[in-house]
């Protein structure tokens, strides 16, 4: 049975070149990023070409993931929220399309790896950091002082703003990916246990309860890649209200 790991490896498809003795390579994860970005682009593009007042199935969909993600910005970030709809959107789609694709056999999952998790969730941070300071100056520090802190805490509570501050970017990757990961792996272990069983002769018989198993996972999985693209929104969302609002 191969290694529930192997399917994480990144595989260059392409040399580019070199810097120095470090080789530069179109990856199999730079390619599935295309694929991901190509698919939202025809979907969206042919869904709404039509544009008619009874909306198609198609359509209905596309007009239905805007509004989803349309309502969530002005649930967690206020109608001035709206004017970084587009940014949220498009980390949704290309989140939630990165995970389904994921799932299809022989592809290769690019949410799983903790470099792009970390990249999207630093785009987000530095988003919350320039546009804060941009907008609010100084006064953007105000977000690191809760209002109705007594002030021999106030110190340890800034210390703690910062830190919990600080740290978003790494949370808000890790929950992403350590999710895709798990998952992955237990449906890589699950359908390794089928493949064995069926070529182990008497063991034979026991090979559905696997199978069953990583038909419920696979479902599983299909909830968990809408979960943790919405996840991922809402935080987005809140961190974003954050340098729109600075302050408690």
């Amino acid at each position: 049975m191969a290694s529930p790991i192997a399917q994480f490896e990144i595989k260059p498809l392409i040399t580019l070149g070199k810097i120095g003795q470090s080789p530069i390579a179109f990856t199999n994860s730079a390619a599935f990023m295309f694929v991901a970005v190509a698919i939202i682009l025809a979907f969206l593009l042919l869904s709404t070409r039509g544009r008619a007042l009874v909306p198609s199935r198609w359509q209905s969909l596309a007009e239905m993931s805007y509004e989803f993600v349309a309502n969530t910005v002005r649930q967690s970030a206020g109608h001035e929220g709206m004017k970084f709809f587009p940014l949220v959107f498009s980390l949704f789609m290309f989140v939630l399309i990165a995970n389904l694709v994921g799932l299809i056999p022989y592809t290769f999952t690019v949410t799983s790896h903790i470099i792009v998790t970390f990249l999207l969730a630093m785009l987000v941070f530095l988003t919350v950091v320039v546009y804060g300071f941009a907008k609010h100056g100084l006064h953007f520090f105000r977000l690191f002082v809760p209002s109705g802190v007594p002030g021999y805490v106030l110190p340890l509570v800034v210390v703690i703003e910062v830190i919990s501050f600080l740290s978003r970017p790494i949370s808000l990757s890790v929950r992403l990916f350590a999710n895709m990961l798990a998952g992955h792996i237990a449906l890589k272990i699950f359908a390794g246990f089928v493949a064995s069983m069926l070529g182990a002769g008497i063991w034979a018989i026991f090979a559905p309860l696997p199978l069953a198993l990583a038909v419920g996972l696979t479902a599983l999985e299909l909830l968990v890649a809408f979960l943790q693209a919405y996840v991922f929104t809402i935080l987005t969302c809140i961190y974003l209200n954050d340098a729109l609002h600075p302050g408690h």
